[in-house]
């Protein structure tokens, strides 16, 4: 066992946000099976992450029930979840350590946000050495509004602002950030072909 699959933030919190419904990957859950099973299947380590913002009163606070995987995905005896304070999945969690001990070097990111914890993750593994591929389609965004958005309008005007910013725009945005920097750009088909 060389390799894992990190799967990040497929969580119930993000069923409860408003931008939700304009999603990326309305299958996430789907992306994300098929990746564990052929991480399972090579003898690979599945490593399940969720976040959390403990006392914050969001759908992040794991006092309001949110915080744990979607309906569809399940980790098998032996896979570690693992709860995360930070952005990235490393920082706040012994994520480094249980690869380490396990002689793991090369890492697949997946899960939800694209931008943030997933691309977060990707770049301070790669900063730690490991080898990272990027499943760019079996991540989940959902559109970004511009910083001058004013706080009182609904979420759903606010995705017919130019200037807010698309789902496809954020993935390229990732894509070209990290490709060749810190990971290699992958679609599930390319990692699942055998």
């Amino acid at each position: 066992m060389t390799r894992a699959l990190i799967v990040i933030d497929v969580q119930k919190s993000f069923l409860q946000l408003p931008d939700w419904r304009h999603t990326s990957r309305p299958d996430i859950v789907t992306q994300v099976n098929r990746l564990a099973e052929a991480a399972r299947s090579a003898g690979d380590a599945v490593v399940w992450v969720l976040g959390a913002r403990p006392g914050s009163g969001s759908v992040f606070d794991p006092a309001r029930g949110f915080v744990s995987l979607m309906d569809g995905v399940e980790p098998l005896a032996g896979e570690p979840v693992i709860t995360k304070n930070a952005h990235n999945a490393f920082t706040t969690t012994n994520l480094q350590q249980y690869l380490t001990q396990r002689g793991i070097r090369k890492l697949t990111i997946c899960g939800i946000r694209t931008e943030q914890c997933c691309e977060t993750t990707a770049r301070l593994a790669s900063d730690l050495g490991f080898d990272v591929d990027f499943a760019i389609d079996a991540t989940a965004t959902t559109p970004i509004p511009h910083r001058e958005a004013p706080d009182d309008v609904p979420f759903a005007e606010l995705v017919h602002d130019a200037r807010t910013l698309g789902v496809d725009e954020i993935i390229a945005r990732t894509a070209y950030a990290l490709s060749g920097r810190f990971a290699t750009i992958r679609t599930v088909a390319e990692l699942t072909a055998n």
